[in-house]
């Protein structure tokens, strides 16, 4: 017999994986209304600058604008994942960006997802 919570589960996984796929797909592709379509009225996002912190911007408004100086400052930048994972509503990928032929940095996006948007996407860089 199987079990229903874990049924409930897997489909929370997956939708979680849904959303943070569609939600990298159009970040890579730098199109903003894309981006913001999957955000939550109430999202966070924690960038990765200045160290060692990085900057905390709260709501639709203030995160558009944060994602949109992002890229403008790399236009020619782009992501590769190289793993993702969710746990219900959360999900980890973790990525190589490169913003030029010889300059990259590894890193990893924590994000939770609430109804089926983006709610929270705190970024975390090595070195």
């Amino acid at each position: 017999m199987m079990d229903n919570r874990s049924d409930d589960l897997t489909r929370e996984q997956s939708s979680t994986l849904s959303v943070i796929r569609q939600f990298n797909d159009a970040f890579y592709r730098q199109d903003i209304e894309a981006v913001m379509a999957l955000m939550a009225d109430d999202c966070v996002f924690e960038n990765t600058n200045p160290a060692p912190d990085g900057t905390r911007y709260h709501g639709r408004q203030a995160v558009r604008a944060a994602f949109l100086s992002f890229f403008e400052s790399a236009p020619q930048a782009h992501f590769q994942v190289e793993e993702i994972f969710a746990a219900g509503d959360r999900c980890v990928v973790r990525w190589l960006y490169h913003w030029s032929d010889d300059g990259h940095v590894r890193g990893v996006d924590l994000f939770r997802v609430r109804e089926g948007r983006v709610w929270e996407k705190l970024s975390y860089v090595k070195g």
